[in-house]
């Protein structure tokens, strides 16, 4: 029986952006069902008692970009460590990422997820800007109505409810790919996960 895995994730989080590609492709691999989740962390951490990046602590916020050139330059990826357009909320691009999952399904979602990282952590691009996001769904093949779409109720419903069941999980950070009940934490957890998807 192939495995589903539920990807709750941050449009604005480099670990998954560090993690979206290999993840894509081990769940390719094993042909296993994706449900794409982006969701509000701020919620999340609201009840996980985790902190937003600027509330921190400043040894923490240090230590955080050099892990972040150490995966860049294990992984080989290309990453601007501190982009241009960061902090910056992800709700817009996390509901247009609904909208398009909700319309085309979750392998449009999954590719127009890869762009939103993409466009923060490589391109230097502003996600919560409305004319980026029309640019990513062009650049993605993807309808221009998404967007009027990922502003209506039921793209905000079900992203509030990603959050919430985020929270019922026990999710605590992004991202996080739950199998089976199993929650792996972190894009350097994946050799886990391709590891549960490969189980009987």
């Amino acid at each position: 029986m192939n495995k589903i895995v539920d990807y709750y994730f941050a449009p604005q989080s480099p670990w998954t952006y560090l993690g979206h590609a290999r993840f894509a492709a081990m769940a390719a691999a094993a042909n296993a069902t994706v449900r794409v989740l982006p969701a509000d962390f701020g919620k999340v951490f609201a009840v996980s008692g985790g902190l937003p990046l600027g509330k921190r602590a400043p040894q923490r916020q240090a230590y955080r970009l050099q892990e972040l050139a150490r995966f860049r330059d294990v992984l080989k990826l290309p990453l601007q460590i501190q982009p241009r357009y960061f902090p910056v909320a992800g709700d817009d691009a996390g509901r247009l990422i609904v909208a398009v999952d909700l319309h085309d399904g979750a392998a449009a979602a999954m590719r127009l997820s890869a762009a939103v990282f993409a466009a923060v952590w490589v391109q230097q691009r502003d996600i919560a800007d409305v004319q980026t996001l029309a640019e990513l769904l062009a650049e993605c093949g993807l309808p221009p109505e998404r967007l009027a779409q990922s502003r209506e109720a039921a793209a905000a419903q079900r992203y509030d409810a990603n959050a919430q069941a985020a929270i019922d999980a026990g999710i605590f950070g992004a991202p996080s790919y739950v199998v089976d009940g199993e929650i792996f934490w972190g894009q350097d957890r994946l050799d886990f996960v391709e590891r549960k998807l490969n189980s009987n």
